[in-house]
């Protein structure tokens, strides 16, 4: 997993991570996903223990170009699990009430609390990536939201939470291969948007923006992974693989119940 890993020394290369990589099983899509079944039925039990141990809260940022396959991540990695202590946060287009606070005002409201895990469908990051792109904010105000965001993060891993950062990593031809998929499949035509193609024409901005954010925002309280998301099998299972591996680092235990059970009978 560590391969996935983003490095923290701000030097941080898109084109060095392959978004084809399959090679953890040599492109062998069954046993991927044999192995995420497995992984499902692991998450389970570790999600209820996490919410009883009630010590850690833990965010999950998902990140990634249109199609890249946010929703269908959320999707495969927590089929199955108690959505009790699991929530999923999408942030669009900032409210008018949004706007008149400071950028991290309404992303705060949506962090995990103990016991939680949240899921981060875009995120604050967008605030570095889209305004930048577009040039809806001045540089010196988008430059200065990263000192925000690192010190935004860090602040909550010192209250906690553990956070995971996953940046769905797809190339040109596969968006357009899964924007096409929109258009001849009747019951995906609700997920087609027009917004799609505009923002496909600033695929090097983007590029040049996500490589930037990801080497000025990669910590070692803060990872980000970079998962290689051109075949949904492997995306899935890679971040589940993270996923359990975190959970399981953490230690959990159940706590001990406040009464004296021994002496508990039941008539």
């Amino acid at each position: 997993m560590k391969d996935l890993r983003a490095p923290t020394d701000g030097k941080f290369k898109i084109n060095r991570f392959d978004p084809n990589d399959t090679s953890a099983f040599d492109g062998k899509k069954e046993e991927a996903e044999q192995r995420l079944a497995g992984l499902r039925q692991e998450l389970d039990g570790l999600q209820e223990l996490f919410y009883a141990d009630h010590r850690h809260a833990l965010l999950m940022v998902l990140q990634g170009m249109d199609t890249a396959g946010k929703d269908g991540t959320i999707r495969h990695v927590f089929d199955g699990v108690n959505p009790q202590g699991v929530h999923v946060a999408s942030f669009k287009v900032p409210t008018p009430a949004e706007l008149d606070h400071d950028f991290l005002w309404r992303i705060h409201a949506k962090t995990p609390a103990k016991g939680h895990i949240t899921i981060f469908n875009r995120s604050h990051y967008e605030d570095v990536l889209a305004v930048r792109v577009h040039n809806l904010v001045p540089q010196e105000e988008w430059e200065e939201r990263f000192r925000a965001i690192s010190e935004f993060e860090r602040e909550l891993v010192h209250e906690g939470t553990t956070i995971l950062k996953f940046f769905l990593h797809i190339d040109k031809e596969e968006q357009k291969a899964r924007l096409q998929a929109r258009l001849d499949d009747p019951s995906k035509h609700w997920k087609f948007s027009e917004a799609d193609l505009h923002e496909r024409q600033y695929w090097p901005q983007y590029q040049v923006a996500y490589e930037d954010l990801i080497s000025r925002t990669s910590s070692s309280w803060a990872p980000w992974y970079v998962i290689p998301s051109n075949h949904k099998w492997f995306r899935n299972w890679a971040v589940s693989k993270v996923l359990i591996d975190t959970l399981k680092g953490m230690k959990l235990e159940y706590p001990k119940s406040a009464v004296d059970l021994a002496s508990v009978h039941i008539t």
